[in-house]
């Protein structure tokens, strides 16, 4: 993080590099555990069904488990790629903060699902007593979400990672100290400057330049005794 940064980025520039953003190791692992996503549910969607039964051993809850974890993958995997792309321009570190969060709790709870989805897809698949031509013929397919489940697994593992090594970054000595100065710094009635203490040239042989100032009434003025009356005129 030259110059600074916060959770992995530097400050907001306002600028956006598709290049640079494709590039991010992030970026990438997520758009491949989006492709495995729809791959995931769209085999037991298309190929996991029959006639209203549910092809790994006609257990309907695999089938439904699967397509939920895939769609929702899907849904959520989109959501953070447009949240990494927005992510460098954001220049509230509390939100950079929670995207960071959430994209940990997301990575490593889909990491656990997908691991339970390969299980028990595989569970199933195994029990399923004989191959009828209907089956081979779907093959393909039932075993593929099985296959991309477990993949899954270790591209939601490497998510995580990352959204920890990000999170454990944190925030740069530079990063605020910079932005506390903007907000403190200079000029005008909204500048935050402390206002500069009266300067009296007698300070030089003093050596204090915080001085009363000649007008601030700190002399008591003495009346005359007696009944005096000023005169009129």
């Amino acid at each position: 993080m030259e110059g600074g940064g916060a959770y992995g980025a530097g400050k907001a520039t306002g600028h956006f590099d598709p290049l640079a953003f494709i590039k991010k190791p992030q970026v990438i692992l997520r758009l491949i555990s989006w492709v495995f996503s729809i791959i995931v549910f769209g085999c037991i969607s298309s190929q996991g069904w029959f006639e209203g039964e549910c092809l790994y051993n006609g257990d309907s809850g695999a089938c439904r488990f699967g397509v939920a974890i895939g769609v929702i993958a899907f849904i959520g995997l989109t959501a953070l790629l447009i949240a990494d792309a927005l992510f460098d321009n954001i220049p509230s570190v509390q939100q950079r903060k929670y995207i960071v969060m959430g994209d940990m709790g997301f990575s490593a709870l889909w990491a656990f699902f997908y691991f339970v989805n390969f299980c028990y897809l595989t569970d199933a698949w195994r029990r399923t007593p004989t191959l009828t031509d209907i089956l081979m013929s779907r093959k393909s397919g039932v075993e593929a979400a099985i296959a991309f489940s477990f993949f899954s697994i270790g591209t939601f593992g490497a998510l995580t990672y990352f959204a920890v090594m990000r999170y454990r970054k944190g925030v740069s000595e530079d990063f605020s100290g910079g932005y506390d100065q903007d907000n403190m710094g200079g000029g005008g009635m909204g500048g935050g400057m402390p206002p500069a203490p009266y300067y009296s040239p007698s300070a030089g042989e003093s050596g204090d330049p915080y001085q009363q100032s000649p007008f601030s009434g700190g002399a008591e003025v003495k009346q005359p005794p007696g009944d005096f009356q000023p005169p009129t005129y």
